[in-house]
């Protein structure tokens, strides 16, 4: 096996041990136990243990029950128990409204699983606005070693919502927090968020040091399989662009094993599902896992991946065109219209004119009130020093598409060339010009 370049750390919600060093309570045990049966994949013994912790009579004066709450709303969120974990969450927040004594470690980790779960519904704003007030909130307070799942929630909610500056902000930002053990809570989701983005950058070459890593550690890639279902598929796309089967089939291989342990749990079964279907390049089952998926971005990729899978027959065009509509309108419910984008455009390879087009984010640190949002996220790229094709890949349009919009940027702007975008662009964003290397 390689050698991983992460180091893997005890989550947050653990700090509950550094409080009780002296003479550790039954919360704090039951805690580390729920962990350690997370850890080893032992998902619904961890869920339990962790529900136990929080219904311990308090023997300290620290924030071990609060925490442990949290710990308890964080996992029900990874499994896609997304009820349970808002009440969960809810009962942590009444604890602390009671004993605002206890610090800022709870706040941040309560506004922080918040933010988990708003993203996990596809409310990407309201996850964005909590993760940012986890950042006020840590940094105000000293638990730092919250921010980068903060930075991880705002990253992919940039990237889903096609803000490319922001997403790109962030890539080498979490790189190095996952290559350097920065990150003390879930340092596998960390790494697979960078992963994503650098991917987005610069192809899947550019992301091969992260995806390779959290495949060959065993308790990063059971981590990250547990907490987020649509993982284990995007790897083995990933390790496909690389043209390593074997990582492939690892992935596929643990994804079922954890199903098989915890046979309960709907989500993990699914992610199973999925991956499987990408590797025997099987439709139906892929299809299947799409009807059993609980995060609504997942189900929404599974679309995507069976209608792919299906367009490549010939005589499956009509069940193709179905799951790819249906990826579409799962993309837009999660507020990912840069992924639905690039769902529409496959439907029109097939002949296939939606009525409505998804539109991307606003830029919204750009004044630029007289640009679409789509000529926004063209003017952004270029000015990064994109080519047009290259504009056209990550938009998921076409070349002459890009030139088309440019004229009317140029216009709007009162630019002439690519040049003077960019120092107006710079000028009106705050960033420096050409802030990404052109490829």
């Amino acid at each position: 096996m390689l050698n991983s370049p992460f180091r893997l750390r005890l989550p947050p919600a653990f700090s509950v041990m550094r409080v009780c060093q002296s003479s550790p309570c039954e919360t704090a045990h039951l805690s580390e136990s729920s962990f350690s049966a997370w850890s080893r994949g032992d998902l619904a013994e961890g869920i339990r243990l962790a529900n136990s912790a929080g219904q311990t009579e308090p023997e300290c004066t620290g924030n071990c029950k609060g925490l442990a709450k949290i710990w308890y709303a964080a996992l029900l969120v990874s499994i896609r128990d997304l009820p349970s974990g808002a009440r969960a969450l809810a009962d942590a927040d009444e604890l602390h409204a009671a004993r605002p004594e206890v610090g800022g470690s709870l706040a941040t980790a309560s506004m922080l699983c918040a933010a988990d779960l708003a993203f996990a519904k596809g409310d990407v704003d309201t996850a964005v606005d909590l993760a940012r007030k986890g950042v006020d909130q840590a940094q105000r307070t000293g638990p730092h070693h919250f921010l980068p799942d903060a930075h991880t929630v705002m990253a992919l909610s940039a990237l889903r919502q096609g803000n490319m500056s922001v997403s790109m902000e962030f890539a080498n930002q979490l790189r190095d927090c996952a290559l350097l053990g920065q990150t003390a809570h879930r340092p596998s989701q960390c790494a697979w968020a960078a992963a994503q983005l650098l991917e987005v950058q610069g192809g899947a070459t550019s992301a091969a040091q992260l995806i390779v890593g959290i495949i060959m550690d065993d308790r990063l890639l059971l981590e990250l399989l547990a907490s987020q279902p649509a993982a284990a598929a995007w790897l083995v796309r990933a390790t496909r662009k690389l043209g390593d089967e074997a990582l492939a089939r690892r992935v596929v291989s643990v994804a079922a094993e954890l199903a098989a342990r915890n046979p309960g749990l709907r989500s993990v079964s699914a992610a199973a599902k999925h991956a499987a279907g990408l590797l025997e390049r099987n439709p139906e089952r892929v299809i299947a896992a799409a009807a059993s998926h609980l995060d609504p971005w997942a189900r929404a990729s599974a679309g995507e991946d069976a209608g792919k899978l299906f367009a490549a027959r010939p005589a499956e065009r009509a069940r193709a065109v179905a799951a790819l509509e249906s990826a579409v309108d799962g993309y837009s419910n999660s507020a990912a219209p840069r992924d639905a984008r690039r769902v529409v455009s496959r439907l029109r390879s097939l002949g296939v004119r939606r009525g409505r087009y998804p539109q991307y984010a606003g830029q919204g640190s750009v004044n630029t009130s007289s640009l679409t949002n789509t000529e926004a996220a063209v003017a952004e790229l270029v000015s990064q020093g994109f080519t047009n094709s290259q504009v056209g890949d990550r938009l998921f349009i076409s070349g002459h598409t890009v030139a088309f919009h440019l004229k009317k940027i140029f216009r709007k702007m009162n630019v002439a060339s690519r040049v003077e975008l960019t120092r107006a662009w710079s000028q009106i964003s705050g960033t420096a010009p050409g802030s990404a290397n052109a490829r």
